[in-house]
């Protein structure tokens, strides 16, 4: 019954093709130049989520958004960036990693997998499903498109607001597996970026 409930899920904001399906294109990423004017973000990570954003432009549900999260950096550092699609500007948030991607609570996401029960962070390009209620209150679901990813569901790998997503707390306290943000914010958050929207988790990789 439960993963008949999430394949219900997916298919309701699964509106553009696995990332898999993604062939290379020239795609002219001219035309966004206006997004992220203080060149915040970095760069291959930014091209590469733009390129799926416009190359499924009219699958993707929620054109209004689109985020990065840079886990090369440490959770010290607002690294989620959200960049609002119809003037450029980019908005950036803290938020925490995986208890298994980083044992020894350096701040640094080392480890990644998509294997349920790891307490690790999944990299890849997600769109974001649907909001609930859960045990963290307001919550927005996140539905991975990549064989890094595609146990997001599965392993409720979802954005919550967390107690110990604070900038008091240096280096921020860790998830099990979730983009956790301040508690603060997760309203703002979810609203925004829920129903179909491009969401990249980066760690550097190509």
């Amino acid at each position: 019954m439960r993963n008949c409930i999430l394949a219900l899920l997916a298919s309701l904001f699964f509106i553009a093709p696995a990332f898999a399906d993604l062939r290379p294109a020239d795609v002219d990423l001219s035309k966004y130049d206006y997004v992220d004017p203080k060149k915040e973000i970095p760069t291959p990570a930014l091209e590469k989520a733009l390129r799926y954003y416009d190359v499924y432009l009219s699958r993707i549900a929620n054109k209004n958004y689109l985020t990065v999260i840079d886990f090369t950096q440490s959770s010290s550092n607002k690294r989620m960036y959200v960049v609002d699609m119809k003037t450029g500007v980019v908005t950036r948030y803290l938020t925490a990693h995986g208890k298994g991607s980083d044992p020894s609570h350096t701040g640094y996401a080392k480890k990644f997998s998509n294997v349920e029960g790891s307490n690790m962070s999944s990299i890849g390009m997600y769109v974001t499903g649907a909001e609930y209620s859960g045990k963290h209150g307001r919550s927005m679901r996140l539905i991975g498109l990549e064989k890094t990813n595609d146990q997001a569901m599965n392993r409720a790998i979802v954005v919550h607001g967390a107690w110990y997503v604070d900038p008091q707390y240096k280096p921020l306290g860790r998830s099990q597996g979730c983009p956790a943000v301040e508690q603060k914010y997760i309203n703002t958050v979810v609203s925004q970026l829920k129903g179909g929207s491009v969401y990249y988790i980066w760690a550097g990789q190509p």
